[in-house]
């Protein structure tokens, strides 16, 4: 849904993650707050310093906002929060702002950024961006709610906790996280997983290309017991479950052609068991959006999934097995199964281009 276009400047609030790309963000961003100011902004500049710190960042706005509508002391124009970095920082901000009226803008300085991709956001191209966040278009979009068992501390990564603004869990002992981007469980959060302790040394998309390479020979067959919507559960042999809020997810790789944050219903894409051969040889057809149909993937029609463990000697189970699946939530590897996931509509804010590709 079109809200209309941002043409009044005044105050905005820039969260940075100066870690993104490497730390370069942190050595561009005194460029990019001249331009922002150039623009005619006011900016209010937050600059996180752990991981999850945007998301508290966020939240505190949103809380003097909400609090001064209250109290009858705003003018009652939501205020502009514009998340600097990846996909990493938007989703953290993004989290935090769901369900307000808070409008999230971008300037990209990650890795992927493919929030910017759904938003068609020039990823290269600062200025325009800029002018995106001036003179662009709000839309409200959706998101999927995942609920699930939190994933253990590992190495200097935390163990995810409940956050206030994700909303209470279904069930004692769970975590509710929001994705805008992707989640997946199987091979690809396994080896979203491993980087959290392997190849840190390496940078950028060769660190993806060298997990996939050496968790591949290494992965563990199991079999997952998938319900869809209101079906019956089916016991499946498994190497890939995800499911979006846009096309593309991994810095442009077509994962889920066809989907869009406006989209009324989700879309499901799996893959059975694959060889190992085939599991090295998904990235090319997924980048060109051309992996459905191949070694027996499918895509469909899905806005709420439930997701259980299956035991070695095939019981569903509610509780984690002894082979663990992890679930990737807009790339992070935060919960792990059995878990819900469901497509919900209306849920945040974004200032995007006037005019996008879905729409």
């Amino acid at each position: 849904m079109c809200l209309g276009r941002g043409q009044t400047m005044g105050l905005v609030h820039c969260i940075v993650n100066p870690a993104s790309r490497d730390f370069l963000c942190a050595k561009m961003w005194p460029k990019l707050l001249t331009k922002i100011i150039a623009s005619g902004y006011q900016v209010e500049t937050h600059m996180t310093e752990r991981v999850g710190h945007g998301g508290h960042l966020a939240y505190e706005i949103r809380q003097k906002w909400e609090t001064a509508q209250q109290g009858g002391e705003s003018e009652g124009k939501p205020p502009l929060v514009v998340a600097v970095g990846g996909d990493g920082i938007v989703h953290e901000i993004a989290s935090a702002l769901r369900g307000s009226d808070i409008v999230l803008g971008q300037l990209p300085y990650g890795s992927g950024n493919d929030y910017c991709i759904a938003h068609n956001i020039p990823r290269f191209d600062l200025d325009k961006a800029i002018e995106i966040i001036k003179n662009g278009t709000d839309r409200r979009c959706g998101a999927w709610r995942l609920e699930g068992v939190p994933c253990p501390k590992e190495g200097d990564y935390p163990a995810p906790e409940s956050n206030v603004w994700d909303g209470e869990p279904t069930r004692d002992g769970n975590v509710v996280r929001w994705s805008f981007l992707e989640a997946d469980c199987g091979i690809t959060s396994d080896i979203g997983r491993a980087k959290l302790r392997r190849a840190k040394w390496i940078k950028g998309a060769k660190k993806y290309t060298y997990l996939g390479v050496t968790t591949i020979p290494l992965w563990k067959r199991r079999k997952v017991e998938v319900t869809i919507d209101d079906g019956k559960p089916e016991i499946r042999d498994f190497t890939l479950i995800s499911v979006t809020a846009a096309e593309t997810f991994g810095g442009g790789y077509k994962i889920n052609p066809g989907m869009n944050p406006v989209k009324k219903n989700g879309l499901l894409i799996f893959a059975p068991r694959l060889s190992r051969i085939a599991m090295l040889s998904l990235m090319g057809p997924i980048q060109k959006g051309k992996h459905i149909g191949k070694w027996g993937i499918t895509q469909t029609p899905a806005s709420k999934l439930n997701l259980r463990c299956v035991s070695p000697n095939g019981e569903p189970s509610d509780s984690s097995t002894k082979i663990t699946s992890y679930l990737n939530i807009d790339g992070e590897p935060v919960l792990q199964l059995p878990a819900k996931l469901e497509w919900q509509l209306d849920q945040i804010t974004v200032r995007g281009a006037n005019q996008v590709d879905w729409q």
